[in-house]
């Protein structure tokens, strides 16, 4: 059970980085994660099938989501199209961009496949069990790439793109183009996202068309959960507790699965539960329960900080 939460919450934390970057850091509403998940998930299954080796596939999704942003990057800045719509028209797009991708088959099952965890499981064996040894690879993989976002933020460019949800005229004023800031953001965003994608294709086993409904909701708790367990603007405490909040949201939807009939619950309400958790942490929020202050909400903003300082 714990196993299976810690490996869930990591992969998924590595989405939920990218719902970050864009939600928090750049102030924007990307909807492009429902369809980067799976078109992440849909390029690593290719792939594997193809015998092509899962660092060239999680490689090429990564490339394939950051292109998927960058179409709904320009659809933004370029045509002027307000963030949610570009977000939406890019997610409706990828549907039938993945299913192309998939040879215009909506399932492809991994499970006879050899990929990255069924031959670290295999050597694993001998020394510890299966799990744990996923639960090693997947906590490494996540850790290298949170200590890179933390190295960018410490940059120049990573300083740019902090400031740039916040404060637009700033940027503008220190002589750099806040549209390419927000394309850059936006593609390394939808990059993770498709990162993400691949490694839970290899985990579950299978891609599908449908794997990234209700992704962005989901991310959006996971975001918002653990924004309450660490109160820090420091960088690295912001992406820590992105991960953290990760983790927590699996072990509440897999006690939600597997003791919600207690309640009267079913599968079939965690879309309802992961909606009222967003709606009560939004609340909690607002009231400021833990910080005892009542947030002040910005003009043309969401009335939340985007994105903190090193």
């Amino acid at each position: 059970m714990i196993q299976g939460i810690l490996v869930e919450g990591l992969i998924y934390g590595i989405m939920v980085l990218g719902v970050f970057l864009t939600f928090r850091v750049l102030n924007f509403a990307d909807m492009t994660v429902d369809g980067a998940f799976p078109m992440g998930a849909a390029i690593m299954a290719v792939l594997l099938v193809r015998g092509v080796p899962s660092g060239i596939a999680l490689a090429v999704a990564f490339f394939g989501g950051a292109a998927a942003g960058l179409v709904t990057a320009l659809i933004h800045t370029r045509l002027k199209i307000p963030d949610l719509l570009s977000g939406i028209l890019t997610m409706t797009m990828l549907y039938s961009v993945n299913l192309r991708i998939m040879s215009n088959r909506a399932n492809l099952s991994l499970l006879r496949v050899p990929s990255l965890f069924t031959k670290l499981s295999s050597w694993a064996e001998p020394f510890m069990p299966p799990g744990i040894a996923l639960v090693i690879l997947c906590f490494l993989v996540v850790l290298a790439i949170k200590l890179l976002l933390d190295l960018f933020f410490h940059t120049d460019y990573g300083l740019s793109l902090g400031a740039l949800g916040a404060n637009p005229q700033l940027v503008i004023s220190q002589g750099m183009n806040p549209d390419m800031l927000k394309i850059s953001g936006i593609c390394l965003a939808n990059g993770l996202v498709a990162v993400s994608g691949s490694f839970a294709a290899m985990y579950q086993g299978f891609a599908d068309v449908n794997l990234g409904s209700g992704m962005i909701v989901s991310g959006l708790a996971s975001l918002m959960i653990g924004e309450f367990l660490i109160p820090s603007n420091r960088i690295s405490m912001l992406t820590l507790r992105v991960i953290l909040g990760s983790i927590l949201y699996r072990a509440l939807m897999y006690l939600a699965r597997n003791y919600g009939y207690y309640i009267h619950m079913t599968a079939n309400d965690l879309k309802l539960i992961t909606g009222l958790l967003i709606i009560l942490c939004i609340l909690v929020s607002q009231k400021g329960v833990f910080t005892g202050k009542r947030k002040r909400a910005k003009p043309g903003s969401n009335g939340n900080s985007p994105g903190g300082r090193p």
